[in-house]
């Protein structure tokens, strides 16, 4: 009789169980058909993106082609092609770059590694692209050693400009000692002083164009080492130069240079300069983006203006105007502000040649900065001039304009060179709120968590194991997660509104300088949460380990007893060391930029309360691999070793003394296998498989993933308190309770159901008048109840 009660209470757990997996499979597939619905519109993206060609983006309702393509849908070519010169070979030179040969120089000359030689392509006046002659260098001649000779350059400022322009060719070489060498270079041929010629200057600006393409780290070690002020003197040098050029423009991929020469004027009056750079089909200069007006009334901004700026003028003073477009702001290392991403900060330079020392003049500009709409929103801006006496940007003389036509206005009372300091926010696409199969799932591991740790407890005593504090450790940290999981992985940021967040909105006339170009909302909260999350899931699979250590002692090592102390040195490693890798870890990321909230995001994600995972070229040295995925990937190989060792060597070794069937021997095999896999945290391996490049075998595997993880707190539960002896009778005792009482409810005279207005009137007599008990039942209904209870005292007696 008792075995058909337990083969009962194990049918109905089996029941429940394939319930409960069917309706998580059903969800899971729902959730699929949702998602493919949901994505539909992304492949109507995906076919728009397809309307650029060779490698072009389309943003903001067109096609950014790359430097070498040009054109409606980037189908123009914009290069000239492979070529060769007197014995050097030169790959795909992009219209207005020189191009290094493939010839470089030998291991043991001082330039080894850079070209041997360099080759412009560019545009005829009729706008054909040719090729121009080549143009050789000396392997032996360093830009140190170029710096050593700018004494005196007047007769070999041709030899020196080009030498400068070949060693500077490659960007991707140039160390801060090479940006400095040739920023000092560069800044005496065009010191009027020099007398370097016109054709010496105009490489020299092919050279700062160059130099412009190396990256920000290198400018800023090279600016931390300046002691002469190398940047401030080009700049100056170069707005000099621009009020040189008769009417003549340099335009060049990263700068152009623009000069208009006024003819002599005694009528008093006021003139406009308006000096305009375009959008063009790339993110580099052309000879056509750029486009200088005389006698302009004021700015004429259009839908492809990039930049416009407007010298209001004297006509009696001024003999001449020169206009210095740099495509960003490297030579313009501030130390209020600093740049953290590739959003370029263009700087326009507008001087005059005048008889006024002041050279003061009313400028107006207008600045369309590029950025991707769907990546970001402008967050706020500040009009700022570069002061050159405090090396840094400043406001004074400027202030904003509020309009409504989408440009940023700027209004100053002096020429130098102006910026407008854009910091934008980034437009997160938060996820929405956990889905039915990930509430699901986790709602049955905190119940199945929690359920276990209550039985382990109470039954410790009874059970008299030694596993019920690894176990009740690895329930509770793994119930913690769940429960923070479910109510803390939402970023509350969410909610807020763009009112909200644009504290600093562009429209106001609050001139403030920004101190970085990507602004973040703070929320310490989610911080907390994502180091709880990080803690806690570390802390799982420390306990993971643990358990799987102690298990090798108690099942392989059968006849050594378990070290001294085991239980307090397992507590200290289990809730210890998770806490010092996350202590380290978010101490580390403080130290380094706990000035401002962008720490946070260096740790965390914003979409979600979670570990931040950064970009391919960053992951080597992101908090994400070394304080989460080495650590787990050490627990879960180890996991893997023992897994195997005891699933060979103890569950599946072959027993002579087996007397039960081989079928029954086979399930609880079956059973105790999984059961170890499962207290191992053996399926978090799919973690590791999702991150394959396939995306139909990555989706696959998550929803695996998600349905034998999110449920890892209910598969303990079954199989660590369902299947248990103690459990099932306890259960047993339950479920004839149950029974008793409904064959008692069935052994009731069944009577014909009275109508409604007839079981009213029978329940209000039923309520008792003031001077009589309550009664609810009638006395043969109580009668026979305690008659009932006697006899099951009767019978438990026996």
């Amino acid at each position: 009789m008792a075995s058909c009660r337990i083969s009962n209470v194990r049918e109905l757990v089996a029941i429940v169980c394939g319930l409960l997996t069917a309706i998580i499979l059903g969800l899971g597939i729902w959730r699929t058909v949702v998602r493919i619905q949901r994505e539909i519109p992304t492949t109507q993206t995906n076919t728009l993106q397809g309307f650029c060609k060779n490698g072009g983006t389309w943003q903001n309702g067109r096609c950014i082609c790359p430097e070498e393509w040009k054109g409606l849908r980037c189908t123009i070519t914009n290069f000239c092609e492979n070529s060769t010169y007197e014995g050097f070979t030169f790959a795909r030179i992009p219209v207005g770059r020189y191009g290094p040969s493939l010839q470089t120089c030998e291991k043991n000359t001082p330039n080894a590694g850079f070209p041997k030689a360099t080759r412009l392509c560019n545009l005829t006046m009729f706008g054909e692209i040719e090729l121009q002659n080549a143009t050789m260098g000396n392997c032996s001649e360093t830009l140190k050693s170029l710096e050593d000779q700018i004494v005196d350059i007047s007769n070999k400022s041709g030899n020196i400009s080009s030498a400068a322009q070949i060693l500077t060719s490659d960007a991707n070489k140039l160390t801060a000692e090479n940006i400095s060498s040739a920023t000092m270079v560069v800044a005496q041929i065009f010191n009027s002083s020099q007398n370097a010629t016109p054709e010496a200057k105009e490489v020299a600006v092919t050279t700062v164009s160059q130099l412009l393409d190396a990256s920000e780290d290198v400018f800023q070690r090279a600016a931390a080492v300046d002691k002469n002020n190398i940047f401030g003197m080009l700049i100056q040098n170069m707005e000099n130069y621009s009020l040189s050029l008769d009417n003549g423009s340099v335009v060049v991929p990263n700068i152009a240079v623009q000069s208009v020469k006024l003819s002599p004027n005694n009528t008093v009056g006021f003139e406009g300069i308006r000096f305009s750079v375009g959008k063009g089909a790339s993110d580099f200069l052309t000879p056509s983006s750029t486009q200088i007006d005389s006698n302009a009334n004021g700015l004429n901004p259009e839908g492809q203006t990039e930049l416009q700026i407007l010298l209001n003028i004297s006509k009696a003073d001024t003999t001449a105007c020169g206009f210095v477009m740099f495509q960003n702001n490297k030579l313009f290392q501030s130390k209020i502000f600093r740049p953290r991403s590739n959003f370029n900060q263009r700087v326009i330079s507008g001087s005059i040649e005048t008889s006024d020392s002041e050279k003061r003049a009313s400028v107006e500009m207008v600045f369309n900065p590029k950025h991707n709409q769907k990546q970001f929103d402008l967050h706020s801006y500040a009009c700022v001039f570069w002061n050159v006496t405090k090396e840094d940007w400043s406001t004074v003389g400027c202030f904003k304009e509020r309009r409504t036509d989408g440009f940023l206005h700027c209004h100053c009372n002096h020429t130098t060179n102006f910026a407008v300091l854009v910091s934008f926010r980034k437009i997160y696409k938060y996820p929405a709120s956990l889905d039915v199969l990930s509430t699901v799932g986790c709602a049955l591991s905190i119940a199945g968590l929690a359920l276990t740790i209550i039985f382990q407890i109470v039954t410790r005593k009874v059970r008299k194991t030694s596993v019920t504090w690894v176990l009740v450790s690895l329930c509770t940290s793994m119930l913690i997660f769940n429960l923070l999981f479910v109510l803390g992985i939402e970023n509350s940021n969410k909610n807020l509104k763009m009112s909200d967040i644009n504290t600093n909105n562009t429209g106001t006339d609050n001139d403030e300088i920004p101190t970085t170009d990507i602004v973040n909302t703070p929320n310490p909260m989610c911080t907390v949460m994502a180091a709880l999350l990080h803690y806690f899931l570390l802390a799982t699979f420390t306990w993971t380990g643990l358990s799987a250590a102690q298990l090798y002692f108690l099942l392989i090592r059968t006849m050594k007893p378990l070290p001294p102390h085991f239980i307090l040195f397992i507590s200290v490693i289990g809730w210890g060391v998770p806490a010092v890798v996350v202590s380290l870890t978010v101490g580390i990321l403080y130290s380094q930029n706990g000035s401002n909230s962008q720490w946070e995001l260096d740790y965390r994600q914003e979409e979600i309360c979670w570990l931040a995972v950064p970009e391919s070229n960053g992951f080597i040295t992101s908090p994400f691999l070394w304080s989460f995925i080495i650590p787990v990937a050490i627990i879960l190989i180890s996991n893997v070793v023992i897994f195997v060792i005891i699933t060979v060597k103890v569950l599946w070794k072959n027993n002579q003394n087996l007397t039960s069937t081989k079928k029954v021997s086979s399930i609880k095999k079956i059973l105790s296998t999984l059961s170890i896999a499962v207290i191992f945290g053996i399926t978090w391996i799919l973690a590791f498989l999702m991150l394959v490049d396939n995306d139909d075998i990555r989706i696959i595997l998550s929803y695996i993933f998600c349905l034998f993880n999110t449920t890892q707190g209910l598969q303990i539960f079954i199989l660590y308190t369902v299947r248990t002896g103690i459990f099932q009778r306890e259960a047993s005792k339950v479920m004839k309770s149950l029974s008793s009482s409904a064959e008692r409810v069935k052994s009731v005279p069944l009577f014909r159901k009275p109508k409604l207005r007839v079981r009213m009137y029978n329940m209000i007599r039923s309520f008792p008048t003031p001077k009589e008990h309550f009664r609810l039942l009638e006395p043969s209904v109580v009668t026979e109840e305690m008659t009932l209870s006697e006899s099951d005292q009767a019978n438990s007696s026996i």
